[in-house]
């Protein structure tokens, strides 16, 4: 959530840079500033009948104990109005302080000016793009092909139990999910990220705090008896970990990681694009967090953005990094990096991980500070990325480690899935 007076005091700025998102709601910024005038107002007329009150009953109060009563009785009578203006003023500073939230949290966060202006996808930039294409058998199969045939993924399965994008993983393919999520922990600990064990649903005031609420609530699944969210990735509840903390900057950054499985409705997506693992209700996803000085918080998107590839490198897979374009961006984002691995087989990119820096959008709602050296307190930054979602990673392993005679398991895994070959 951006802050009021910041946006007071930058109007031209916010108008510029929400231009980059192509925001369809510009005249926003007006409302909001033209609220916060009234507000501010209403705050002065309120301290100054305050302030006449206060000073009236501490006279009145003199008067009687120096026993002019009729003195006393003409104050009280001159001021018997303060208490009903007080009542009123208080109750106009509350609908506007409601007016004005309600009206900001419906503004973006700012894109960083390294983003450039842009609507779709094909407009995002390509910063760099590593190894190449694998050379695959000329049947070469998509993944759902192959799933059937080594029977490790179980779609139909899934649809009996649940629904479509709740896949059952069987036998190899089940330890391969294993496998992966041990891979990413043991690498998360060793890049020094602490572990962090959360639960797997939320209540409202969590999703409001990194943004899901009120942006996406129509795609997260929702428990309306207890009013509990099931979350979309492990970002809400590690982030929320820091809701309403005061930290010491000396404690900055703080790195988690955390294991879940990630709930999403993804209502709207159909088409040969979502087919198989491509795009799911229910898949399991490593998450890496970090509280940020905003001083470090660019170089540490950067460092974040090195690991994930890094993972990417060690699991031999061809991939590019992407700065998306204000348009591509989430509704949170200051600055985003996507990771796509190229599959071979369906002949098109995967999105496998996105890694964002949200400077003080969330902290701001999270009331996430943290309190310097001077003593002074300041919201901090906050940040987080995939490391990684499994789905189109087991997707990318399963083609483009196939060959004629099984598919093959990347070196790395070998250890954590106890075979070296799916046959």
């Amino acid at each position: 959530m951006l802050q009021v007076n910041y946006i007071r005091e930058n109007r031209e700025k916010v108008l510029e840079r929400l231009s980059v998102r192509h925001f369809k709601q510009p005249e926003l910024v007006d409302q909001i500033i033209a609220v916060d005038e009234e507000r501010r107002q209403t705050q002065t007329s309120l301290d100054n009948v305050s302030a006449s009150a206060n000073a009236a009953a501490k006279q009145i109060g003199d008067l009687m104990r120096n026993g002019k009563k009729a003195e006393a009785d003409v104050i009280k009578a001159e001021t018997a109005g303060f208490k009903e203006q007080v009542k009123n003023l208080t109750e106009k500073l509350s609908e506007l302080e409601t007016s004005q939230h309600n009206l900001i949290v419906q503004l973006p966060n700012l894109p960083y000016h390294l983003v450039k202006n842009g609507t779709t996808p094909e407009e995002n930039e390509v910063v760099l793009t590593h190894g190449e294409p694998a050379m695959l058998p000329t049947d070469a199969k998509p993944h759902w092909e192959l799933a059937a045939k080594y029977d490790i993924i179980d779609f139909e399965l899934g649809v009996k139990i649940a629904g479509a994008g709740f896949p059952v993983y069987k036998g190899k393919g089940a330890r391969l999910q294993r496998a992966l999520i041990n891979f990413f922990l043991d690498h998360a600990e060793a890049a020094g990220y602490k572990e962090m064990q959360v639960p797997h649903l939320v209540n409202a005031a969590s999703g409001f705090g990194t943004g899901q609420l009120p942006d996406k609530e129509g795609q997260m699944y929702h428990s309306t008896v207890d009013d509990l969210y099931l979350i979309p990735t492990a970002e809400v509840p590690v982030t929320n970990l820091y809701r309403d903390v005061i930290l010491k900057e000396e404690d900055l950054p703080i790195k988690n990681t955390a294991y879940t499985p990630c709930f999403r409705r993804e209502a709207g997506s159909y088409g040969a694009h979502v087919r198989g693992l491509n795009r799911l209700h229910q898949f399991d996803k490593v998450e890496v967090v970090q509280v940020a000085h905003p001083d470090q918080s660019y170089q540490i998107l950067e460092e974040m953005s090195a690991y994930v590839q890094s993972l990417l490198k060690a699991l031999g897979l061809h991939f590019r990094v992407l700065r998306l374009c204000g348009g591509d961006m989430g509704f949170t984002s200051a600055m985003t990096y996507d990771m796509e691995v190229w599959s071979a087989a369906q002949q098109r990119w995967l999105e496998v991980s996105s890694v964002s820096n949200f400077e003080t959008y969330q902290s701001n709602r999270l009331k996430l500070r943290f309190k310097g050296k001077e003593g002074k307190t300041q919201l901090a930054h906050t940040l987080n990325g995939s490391a990684l979602a499994l789905p189109r990673i087991v997707a990318s392993i399963l083609e483009n480690y196939q060959t004629q005679n099984g598919i093959e398991i990347p070196e790395v895994l070998r250890k954590y899935t106890g075979f070296d070959r799916i046959d």
